[in-house]
């Protein structure tokens, strides 16, 4: 009985050995088939059987982070191209890093090629990107928040070494036409004050800072600088149409920012229509005391632009309201328009 124990042992022994030998063996030759394939392209096109094979059947001892897109332009998703864009930048720079390993890749699945992917995983959105551990079944932190995150390749980037572990320093193509506008717009200003380099007075004028000031103002309250820092797109286009404003608190088209700029732009016209009738009052007054008809005029011009400033303060800043109960919900204050 002894014997026959031990033999039973050995025998478990040598057959956990065996399929141990075949699962390593197995995921070695998966790891050397995809390392294959990304020496020709970073990001790994998968179908219905490639996304079987190498992402959800076993062995598998690395990490797959995948974006589900639409890229035809039959879908009409206006956020894919640049998503895929700021994707492959990450893609590329994990490729060709000093960092580089065998235990992550990156892959690709469109709905025209890989729509039982979708289904699969219950996808009815695009694009999302998500992580596949290495063991285990995907958790709902491994789907990147885009609205929280952003879409740059930086915010990729991070939230792959959140998940991963595997820090990845982005390397950006080389773009000079940022500064080379930049360089044209110092060189028309500088030419332009040098041929008036004998009549600067206009430098002196307050209207013109004031309206610099403004518009300065305009442009950072409407969100143009998280604009530059996030990447949003222009407008997101649904089954029901487009959507120019983003339901949610954490993110915003460009289009939004330039529709919010408008009405801040307009509230403070309204405001300023309303102090200068207010700042003639006493002109008009004294104008009337003299029996001026000219007097009359001006109080009758000034009390219709009090009015029209009145109206476009009220107007404006009640859309205004709007806008923002739309992306914070459950405000409870309108003026009037809900």
């Amino acid at each position: 009985m002894k014997y026959l124990g031990l033999l039973c042992l050995v025998m478990v022994i040598n057959y956990n050995a065996g399929n141990a030998q075949v699962r390593t063996k197995g995921a070695d030759e998966k790891v050397s088939q995809l390392t294959d394939m990304i020496a020709k392209k970073s990001i790994i096109s998968l179908n219905l059987n490639k996304f079987k094979e190498y992402v959800k059947n076993p062995p598998r001892d690395y990490s797959f982070i995948i974006m589900f897109t639409a890229m035809a332009p039959s879908r009409r998703c206006a956020i894919c191209q640049h998503v895929y864009d700021e994707y492959l930048i990450v893609a590329n720079s994990f490729r060709f890093s000093p960092s580089y390993t065998n235990k992550l890749f990156f892959g690709m699945v469109d709905f025209d090629e890989g729509s039982d992917v979708f289904q699969m995983l219950r996808l009815n959105t695009a694009p999302v990107i998500m992580h596949f551990p290495a063991k285990g079944k995907p958790k709902p932190a491994d789907t990147m928040d885009f609205e929280r995150a952003g879409i740059h390749a930086e915010a990729i980037a991070k939230w792959i070494q959140d998940r991963t572990d595997h820090q990845i320093r982005v390397f950006r193509p080389p773009n000079y036409s940022g500064a080379v506008a930049f360089a044209m717009v110092i060189i028309l200003v500088a030419g332009f004050l040098y041929l008036r380099r004998n009549n600067l007075e206009f430098l002196y004028n307050k209207q013109m800072w004031a309206t610099a000031a403004v518009f300065f103002c305009f442009a950072m309250v409407s969100g143009q600088m998280w604009n530059q820092i996030r990447g949003p797109p222009f407008y997101h286009r649904t089954k029901n149409g487009p959507v120019y404003i983003n339901g949610g608190s954490h993110g915003q088209f460009v289009l939004e920012s330039y529709i919010v700029a408008i009405l801040n732009g307009a509230v403070v016209v309204g405001m300023i229509l309303m102090i200068e009738a207010g700042g003639g009052v006493r002109s008009t007054g004294a104008a009337a005391v003299g029996g001026g008809g000219a007097g009359a005029a001006d109080g009758k011009r000034r009390r219709f632009q009090s009015v029209v400033g009145l109206v476009l303060v009220c107007v404006f800043f009640s859309l205004l309201l709007s806008v923002f109960r739309a992306k914070t919900q459950g405000y409870p204050y309108s003026f009037l328009f809900k």
